[in-house]
């Protein structure tokens, strides 16, 4: 299960891969310094990048081969054709407050989170939330986020897991597949002190919760139960999100960013590179945003 670097992506903040099975290729994007959104097809090495006009938080493809994005101040379409995005639902955040972390539903729901660019400086900020896309609107589902981070949702739709990485806890909750409506909140895992960071996640087939903790340099898969059940060490420091793709989606690939968020230490030249590992499991294929 050794982990490889694959592309030298050179990302300052790499983020939100996500595997397109209809184009055998990754999509993520490198939030800021520049903004941008990238697509590698593994099988002929073709990388293209995508400037945005402004800092983007994550991304969710489209049956029409399309994305919607999460840029700082709103929802949009992305075109790759055109290069363009056109605007679908605004944020009501304010500025300081820019949208991030973002994935679909196993039913197709688009959801977003936040971050509150106070932190770390103001450690008791806390001004963004977790939102569902409902139509053209930012429907606020989980409020009191500082930085979200570790979305994602079972592989039967019925769990949605979510962090806001300073409270060093992911939770999970019971998500009706028909509303999108959230209950029975509860503590799923929790780092201690000192343990590197909560980011990004995905989900395995079988169940396993894959988490990246960056300043730590490992991924971690946890049962349903919250129990850990491996990690896996990587050449970089700072993972920032994993996804499984690949043409049996058994391949495990990784995001990183060169922000300097703990002391330099091992893996951190590493840094901004794409990162492949074979778990030996199977993840599942993502939804395509329903809206």
């Amino acid at each position: 299960m050794q982990a490889t670097c694959v592309l030298d992506a050179d990302n300052y903040l790499g983020e939100s891969p996500v595997w397109s099975v209809d184009a055998q290729a990754l999509w993520w994007v490198n939030c800021e310094h520049p903004a941008e959104i990238l697509r590698w097809v593994p099988s002929t090495q073709a990388l293209n990048r995508w400037p945005m006009p402004q800092r983007i938080g994550g991304l969710a493809t489209k049956a029409d081969g399309g994305l919607v994005v999460a840029l700082a101040d709103g929802i949009y379409d992305f075109d790759a054709v055109r290069g363009t995005v056109t605007l679908r639902a605004a944020s009501p955040l304010p500025a300081h407050v820019t949208l991030h972390e973002c994935h679909c539903d196993r039913h197709g729901r688009f959801w977003v989170g936040a971050f509150d660019h106070r932190f770390p400086a103001d450690r008791s900020a806390a001004g963004g939330a977790f939102f569902r896309l409902d139509n053209q609107v930012l429907t606020p589902v989980i409020e009191g986020i500082a930085v979200a981070n570790g979305l994602a949702f079972s592989a039967d739709g019925r769990t949605m897991f979510a962090a806001s990485t300073p409270q060093r806890t992911v939770k999970a909750f019971d998500i009706d597949p028909r509303s999108g409506a959230l209950s029975n909140e509860r503590i799923f895992l929790s780092l201690p002190s000192g343990d590197g960071h909560i980011d990004g996640a995905t989900v395995d087939a079988e169940g396993g919760y894959w988490l990246a903790v960056v300043a730590r340099g490992v991924i971690r898969r946890y049962l349903p139960d919250g129990a850990l059940d491996r990690e896996i060490t990587l050449p970089c420091a700072n993972p920032t999100k994993p996804a499984f793709g690949g043409r049996s989606m058994e391949t495990l690939f990784v995001t990183s960013t060169q922000m300097r968020i703990g002391p330099d230490g091992p893996g951190s030249a590493a840094n901004g590179g794409l990162f492949s590992l074979s778990p030996g499991v199977k993840g599942v294929a993502e939804a395509h945003f329903a809206g």
